[in-house]
């Protein structure tokens, strides 16, 4: 070979080693949208953030994917927010996200249904049942897993499990089907269970499955999160219990979910979210339940997040609260993009979040290996109030 042919191989493959560590680069790349409050200081340990949109609510921010454990643990630290910001599959998707603001004002101020209460004797039979006893042995069976990371394969465990416990508790009735939504681009499936009524009307309630610890460790990392989120979906298997117990059959579809890769990004429910908006699924309220076994307020046992979700409904939980459980409530900020909630109000359905304490409050030890029941007095008594709240809710939209 002359030298000339020599240099010019060299040089080809110079080119191609630029270019391969370019196109790793892009498939590294992730685009998040998150509060623009939180942009300052959460980036600064990282390399290669660029933010592209920015207003003084959301930023639009592009980032290694791989900074994302860090992105989440540095959302608990410094802002209290259990989730934090919302990972979308592209650039394109991340700037509809941020120029979708008629969907997000009709989910904030629209009325989606009859917000009034008549149902009291039903509701008082069916919240009499509720057992804390029954939450925390769920709590303490779902932290027992190693972890529940979306990506681990105890993640994927815990997530059958609460398909086989929601599946063992239908008692077979043809009118109830237990599904995995399955994800591509990780193994943790997201539960929905079905309960078909006679009308098209959809409730929703549900809470995220998955836990993280810090961001080492990954899905190596111990994460019992009995708090975040056991407790969440914990509750919403009390609420299924009293259902099944009872016989009860509702005029409109109920749908109970478990959404893996919370912690990433709300990614899980944003899908099933969008799938749902992409079918004209009559959602009319969405019930989120995401910690609510620590109680850290003492002078408020349940608190509704004020933003990203629907003001009447907020104020219509808060009325069955007086109603019901006759106990001292309030309101708060959760932050942009703080649970699940947010994927649903993000594409138009009414949500809101009921949550365990006041912002300020909340379980510190959550993403850590130190979440475990212990820190809620080794009992479900506080989360056993948002099981009554549920079936409450439940009850009186179901009419």
């Amino acid at each position: 070979m002359s030298i000339q042919n020599l240099i010019f191989s060299l040089f080809l493959v110079f080119i191609f080693n630029i270019n391969l560590k370019a196109e790793n680069k892009n498939i590294n790349d992730i685009y998040i949208t998150i509060g623009s409050d939180a942009v300052d200081q959460s980036f600064k340990s990282m390399s290669g953030v660029e933010v592209i949109s920015s207003n003084n609510k959301v930023s639009l921010v592009k980032l290694n994917k791989n900074d994302i454990p860090l992105l989440s643990h540095i959302m608990h630290e410094k802002f209290h927010r259990c989730g934090g910001f919302m990972a979308h599959n592209n650039k394109k998707e991340a700037f509809d996200f941020l120029n979708n603001q008629s969907d997000m004002n009709l989910a904030a101020k629209g009325i989606f249904t009859d917000y009034t209460i008549s149902n009291p004797d039903e509701v008082r039979f069916l919240i009499n049942q509720v057992t804390p006893l029954a939450i925390e042995q769920t709590i303490k069976k779902l932290s027992s897993y190693h972890n529940r990371y979306y990506k681990s394969e105890t993640g994927v465990q815990s997530s059958n499990w609460i398909k086989s416990k929601w599946e063992d508790m239908s008692n077979g009735r043809a009118d109830i089907k237990v599904e995995s939504f399955s994800h591509r681009q990780w193994p943790q499936p997201s539960i929905i269970m079905t309960i078909e009524g006679e009308s098209d009307e959809t409730i929703v309630i549900g809470g995220h499955a998955d836990s993280i610890a810090g961001y080492w460790g990954g899905s190596s990392a111990r994460a019992p999160g009995a708090d975040d989120n056991a407790s969440g979906i914990a509750t919403i298997t009390e609420v299924i219990r009293v259902l099944m117990q009872s016989s009860y059959k509702p005029e409109k579809t109920i749908k109970f979910m478990a959404y893996a890769a919370e912690e990433v990004g709300l990614l899980g429910s944003k899908e099933i979210a969008r799938d749902f908006r992409s079918k004209g699924i009559n959602v009319i309220g969405v019930m989120q339940l995401d910690m609510t076994n620590f109680k850290g307020s003492s002078d408020k046992d349940i608190v509704m997040m004020t933003d990203y979700t629907n003001s009447e409904q907020n104020a219509f939980l808060g009325r069955l609260i007086d109603e019901y459980l006759q106990i001292p409530w309030g309101y708060d900020r959760c932050g942009y993009g703080c649970s699940d909630h947010a994927s649903w109000h993000s594409v138009g359905y009414p949500a809101s979040i009921p949550f365990e304490a006041k912002k300020g409050d909340m379980n510190r030890a959550i993403h850590t290996n130190r979440d475990t029941i212990s820190l809620s007095r080794g009992n479900a008594n506080h989360a056993a109030k948002f099981a009554k709240l549920g079936l409450a809710y439940l009850v009186e939209l179901d009419k």
